[in-house]
C-alpha cells in the first residue's frame, strides 16, 4: 500500500471569497483554522502573483496545482511559469478542453498536439501540464471516447491529469477503477460529490452524495497519488465556507476509514 494522500481545498469552491488580496487573506486564515495547508489556486481575483505568493508563505500553504487558461499557456507561457515558481507550484492545470477542440476525434488529437507542445516547454522549466476532466470527455467519436484518447494517445511525460471523480461517475464510469488508467500520471485528484434529483443532478458536500469516494480514496492510496482536494462547483447548503467546513471534516473521516 502507498502513502496517505495529503488533503486540501480547491479555491474555486471559495471563488466568491478570493476576489482581492484582503478577502483572500481572510480566506487563507479561515482555511488555516480548519487545518487546511494544501490548496489548489483557481478562480482567484486579478491581483499580482507576488502578492498571492506572499499569502501562501504567510499561511504556510502548499499550492499543489492551479487552473489557468489555455490561451495564456499558448501566448504567455514563460510569464505564467514564472508566477508558478513564485508560488512554489510545479503543476499548471487546465480546467477543461477549450470548446474549439470538442466534438470530434480530430479535435481531441489536435488538442493533444498543442498540449504536448506546451507541456514540453513546461517540463524544460521544471513544471508539468495537467488536464482536469468533466463528463463531456466520455462522449465517443468514431468508436473512441475522448478521455480514452487523451490518456492513450498522449505522452505520459508531457500530459498529466487531475481526475474529477464525480464527473466520471456522472458520465457512467466507475471512477475508482477508471483512474487506474492514469497510473503514475496523477499528482492531484478532485474529490467532489453529487446527488441525482428531479432536475438531473446537484453537487453537494463531500460524503453527503452518491459518489464512491471511499473506493476512490483506496485507489489513490494504492496508486501513491500525493494529493486529494475538495471541489464543489455549486449546491452549497448555506454558503461555500460552511460547505468547506463540512466537506473537509468528511474528507478526513473517509481517509481515516479507508487508509
Amino acid at each position: 500500500m502507498g502513502a496517505q494522500p495529503k488533503l486540501g481545498v480547491q479555491l474555486y469552491t471559495l471563488r466568491e471569497y478570493i476576489r482581492n488580496y484582503e478577502d483572500t487573506e481572510k480566506t487563507f486564515a479561515f482555511l488555516q483554522e480548519l487545518g487546511v495547508n494544501v490548496i489548489q489556486i483557481s478562480g482567484i481575483g486579478d491581483f499580482p502573483a507576488i502578492e498571492q505568493a506572499e499569502l501562501v508563505r504567510k499561511y504556510g500553504m502548499d499550492v499543489c496545482v492551479t487552473h489557468k487558461s489555455f490561451e495564456r499557456m499558448q501566448n504567455d507561457l514563460d510569464a505564467l511559469i514564472d508566477e508558478h515558481l513564485l508560488l512554489g507550484c510545479d503543476s499548471i492545470g487546465i480546467g477543461g478542453m477549450p470548446t474549439c477542440y470538442r466534438g470530434s476525434l480530430e479535435g481531441a488529437k489536435a488538442f493533444i498536439k498543442e498540449a504536448e507542445r506546451i507541456g514540453k516547454h513546461m517540463r524544460k522549466r521544471g513544471v508539468r501540464f495537467n488536464y482536469h476532466n468533466h463528463d463531456f470527455e466520455f462522449l465517443a467519436y468514431d468508436g473512441r471516447r475522448v478521455m480514452d484518447v487523451l490518456i492513450e494517445d498522449s505522452d505520459p511525460e508531457l500530459i498529466w491529469f487531475v481526475p474529477d471523480v464525480a464527473w466520471m461517475q456522472i458520465a457512467g464510469e466507475n471512477p475508482a477503477q477508471y483512474i487506474k488508467k492514469m497510473q503514475n500520471r496523477i499528482k492531484v485528484l478532485h474529490f467532489k460529490d453529487f446527488i441525482k434529483n428531479e432536475d438531473g443532478r446537484q453537487f453537494t458536500e463531500i460524503g453527503l452524495g452518491q459518489c464512491d469516494l471511499a473506493g476512490c480514496y483506496k485507489a489513490c492510496v494504492e496508486m501513491d497519488v500525493p494529493y486529494i482536494v475538495y471541489e464543489q462547483d455549486s449546491g452549497f447548503a448555506v454558503n461555500a465556507l460552511e460547505s468547506t467546513k463540512v466537506s473537509f471534516e468528511n474528507m478526513k473521516k473517509i481517509a481515516l476509514e479507508n487508509a
